[in-house]
């Protein structure tokens, strides 16, 4: 995906786990920050506390989807993938892409990966990999301000 890209459809879950999110319930009254890890991805658990409590201290401002991009058939296991999720606190819905369609969609190869799109849609941050966070929270700042302007 580029910079100013719509968010694709949330569709070909093979599972929703902690509640079903849509593109259309995402759209249109916050930014949303759409991040994608796998259940054999020793960054993404390390990442995993930065990233509940961003959604924490952000939860009234800004929508939180986890989707689960399995790496190996290893990674196909319905329970493993909510049992690490639950171990690592992961409240917020969890797009479980076993068939790979969101991934697809998003074009990502990467996990841990974070998508920040605004309240309109459109793609306004990318990163990939471990630390950052503080780049992360700036970027989702900087659109935050930007709503409260408009």
């Amino acid at each position: 995906m580029k910079l100013r890209d719509q968010m694709p459809e949330l569709e070909g879950a093979t599972a929703w786990l902690n509640g079903e999110k849509t593109k259309t319930e995402l759209v249109g009254e916050k930014p949303t920050l759409i991040h994608f890890w796998s259940v054999s991805c020793h960054l993404c658990k390390e990442a995993m506390p930065e990233v509940n409590e961003f959604r924490d201290r952000y939860k009234e401002d800004l929508n939180v989807v986890a989707v689960h991009m399995p790496r190996s058939e290893d990674d196909l296991d319905l329970e493993q993938i909510k049992s690490i999720g639950a171990e690592h606190d992961i409240s917020q819905p969890i797009f479980v892409d076993s068939e790979a369609k969101l991934t697809d969609a998003f074009d990502n190869q990467y996990v841990p990966a974070y998508y920040v799109f605004d309240k309109d849609g459109q793609l306004r941050h990318f990163q990939a990999g471990g630390g950052g966070m503080k780049m992360l929270e700036k970027r989702v700042n900087r659109v935050l301000d930007e709503m409260k302007r408009d």
